[in-house]
C-alpha cells in the first residue's frame, strides 16, 4: 500500500419518495492486449485496416484449423496482473463459451471462465486529495474478441467485419466496490492508467481497445454493509449489466440514470429484472437489449483444441523483475524527492509521457518551479491548442534553458513567459533568443536605483504617502518595471525602493 493516508468516500445516497438508496456497482472492462498479432492466429490486429482484411483461416473458423496460443498475449495478461498486485495462476485453461452472432464465425468464444490466468488484486482509486477507494478485482482472464456487425448502412442488409476476431482481451472483473457514477469513471481512468503504464493496452475508448461493461444495481441504505460482512448477495439488489460503454462521462450519466430508474421501479413495488441494457447518449436513458444470461446458457466446457495453459514460476518472477514503476510508486517518489504536492504528484503522473517530460525538467531543478512550469504554462497551453506532450513545440531542452535562465537571474517570471511564448511560436534556442532580442533582466543596482531616484523626484506626493503607508510602494515598483521594460529585477527594485523609504 501507498505510504500516504487516505479516507474512503462516502457511498452516494439516494433520496427516494419512500427511504434512501445506495449503488453497488462492479465493472467488467474488455482491454484489448498491445499486441500486433491475434490470440490465436498470426493475424494483423492493425486498427483501420479495409474490412475482413485481418482475418486468418483461424479467425474465420475454417474446417480443421487449430487454434495455437500467443505467448506474447499471455505475458501482458500475467504482467497486468502482476501490475494489480493480483494472483498469478500458474495453471490456467480455455473454455467454448457457445452463442451465436452473425461477426462470430466459429459460433463460439474461446474464453476463460473456471480457471483464469489472473486470481484477485486490487486498485486504488484516487477521487481527491487524500480520498481514495481500494477496489477489488475478482479475476482477469483471456478470451478472443468477436468481429463487429454493421447495421446502418444499407436498409435490408447487415455487414460483417472480422478484423476483430480473434483478437486478445484480458477482461478485468472488479468486486462490486464501487459506490457511485463517479467513482466508477475514476476506477475506469485509474485501470487505464495502469495498463498504460504497464504497456499491455493502449487504453483507447474510442477505437474499443478498451471498453467497459458496467453492472448496476442498488439497495436501502445500510444494506451493503452488511453485505460486506457476510458476503451475502442477498443484501443487494438485482443487477442490470450497461454493456460497451466506452466513455467516463456516459459512464456517469447512464449509471445515474439507472440507478433513479431501479429505484422509481422498486419503490413503485415492481421488481428489477436481471438484463443486459444499452445507453442511449442522446436521449440519456438505458434501454433492455436482451435478458442477461447466465454461465449454463452459454453451455461452458473446456476448450477441446486447446491444453491446459501451465507456466513456470520463474518466468513470473522475471516478468515481476521487469515491471516499470507504476503510477502510485510514481507519484509517492515525485513527493519525496522533487518536494511538489500530492495534488501536484497526481497531474503529473496521470500520464507516463507526462511524467517523463516533468521528470526530465526537474532533475537538478527546483522541482516545485519545474511542476508550476509544466501545469500551469505547458499544459495549459497544450489543453488550448489540444496538443498531446508528444507533440509539443517546446522540448524537455527548451523549457529546462527557460528555468535556468530564470535561476540564474537572466530573465524575470515576466520575461520567462514572453520568453516561453516566443518559443511556443518560433522554435529556437531561449539563452540565443535573450541576448539577440536584449531580454536579459536589468540586475545592475545603480541602473535600477537611477530609474527609482527618478520616479520618486518626479512623484513627492506618492512618496510622501507611501512612507505613511508602506503598502503603497508597490506603485513605485510598478513604475519601475514599466520603465525599464519589465527588464529590472524585481528583488532588487523591492529592496532599494524598500530602502529608500525608511530614509
Amino acid at each position: 500500500m501507498l505510504d500516504l493516508i487516505y479516507e474512503e468516500p462516502k457511498p452516494k445516497i439516494y433520496s427516494g419518495a419512500k427511504g434512501d438508496w445506495e449503488l453497488v456497482i462492479g465493472m467488467e472492462v474488455h482491454a484489448q492486449v498491445a499486441s500486433k498479432s491475434k490470440l490465436f492466429s498470426g493475424a494483423s490486429t492493425k486498427f483501420g485496416s479495409e474490412p475482413n482484411s485481418n482475418v486468418s483461416m483461424v479467425d474465420a473458423a475454417m474446417p480443421g484449423m487449430l487454434p495455437v496460443i500467443n505467448e506474447f498475449c499471455v505475458e501482458q495478461a500475467v504482467r497486468t496482473g502482476l501490475g494489480l498486485k493480483a494472483k498469478i495462476n500458474l495453471y490456467s485453461a480455455f473454455d467454448r463459451k457457445n452463442y451465436f452472432y452473425p461477426d462470430l464465425p466459429q459460433g463460439y468464444q474461446i474464453s476463460q471462465l473456471y480457471h483464469p490466468i489472473v486470481g484477485e488484486g486490487e486498485i486504488l482509486v484516487n477521487l481527491d486529495t487524500g480520498i481514495a477507494r481500494n477496489v477489488r478485482v475478482e479475476r482477469i482472464h483471456l478470451e478472443q474478441d468477436a468481429g463487429k456487425s454493421v447495421h446502418d448502412m444499407d436498409p435490408n442488409m447487415s455487414f460483417v467485419d472480422l478484423n476483430r476476431t480473434g483478437v486478445a482481451l484480458m477482461e478485468i472483473v472488479s468486486m462490486p466496490d464501487i459506490r457511485s457514477p463517479e467513482e466508477a469513471a475514476a476506477y475506469v481512468t485509474k485501470l487505464r492508467q495502469i495498463l498504460r503504464y504497464l504497456g499491455t493496452c493502449d487504453g483507447n475508448m474510442q477505437n474499443g481497445n478498451m471498453r467497459a461493461d458496467v453492472n448496476v444495481s442498488v439497495c436501502p441504505a445500510g444494506q451493503y454493509e452488511k453485505f460486506r460482512a457476510s458476503g451475502d448477495f442477498s443484501h443487494l439488489g438485482t443487477r442490470c449489466e450497461l454493456k460497451n460503454m466506452n466513455s467516463m462521462r456516459f459512464i456517469q450519466l447512464a449509471i445515474d440514470y439507472e440507478a433513479r430508474r431501479q429505484i422509481s421501479i422498486l419503490e413503485d413495488g415492481g421488481t428489477i429484472d436481471q438484463e443486459t441494457r444499452l445507453y442511449d447518449a442522446e436521449k440519456n436513458e438505458t434501454r433492455s437489449m436482451r435478458s442477461k444470461e447466465e454461465a449454463h446458457d452459454y453451455r461452458y466446457f473446456p476448450d477441446p483444441d486447446l491444453l491446459p495453459l501451465e507456466i513456470e514460476q520463474k518466468w513470473v518472477d522475471e516478468i515481476y523483475n521487469n515491471l516499470p514503476e507504476l503510477p502510485d510508486e510514481k507519484k509517492i517518489r515525485f513527493i519525496k524527492e522533487f518536494n511538489v504536492t500530492e495534488y501536484d504528484a497526481s497531474v503529473l503522473t496521470a500520464d507516463l509521457a507526462d511524467a517523463e517530460y516533468f521528470e526530465k525538467i526537474a532533475k537538478d531543478r527546483d522541482g516545485k518551479q519545474a511542476a508550476n512550469w509544466v501545469i500551469n504554462e505547458l499544459f495549459g497551453r497544450l489543453n488550448k491548442a489540444d496538443l498531446s506532450i508528444k507533440d509539443s513545440p517546446i522540448s524537455t531542452n527548451q523549457l529546462g534553458n527557460i528555468l535556468d535562465l530564470i535561476s540564474k537571474g537572466d530573465i524575470s517570471g515576466k520575461i520567462a513567459k514572453d520568453l516561453f511564448d516566443i518559443v511556443w511560436n518560433e522554435g529556437g534556442n531561449p539563452s540565443e533568443i535573450v541576448n539577440d532580442r536584449g531580454m536579459k533582466q536589468v540586475t545592475d543596482t545603480n541602473q535600477i536605483e537611477t530609474a527609482v531616484d527618478k520616479i520618486m523626484n518626479e512623484n513627492p506626493d506618492q512618496v510622501a504617502k507611501a512612507k505613511e503607508n508602506p503598502k503603497l510602494a508597490g506603485w513605485f515598483v510598478g513604475q519601475v518595471m514599466k520603465a525599464t521594460g519589465g527588464k529590472a529585477n524585481p528583488k532588487a527594485v523591492n529592496e532599494i525602493i524598500a530602502q529608500k523609504l525608511k530614509n
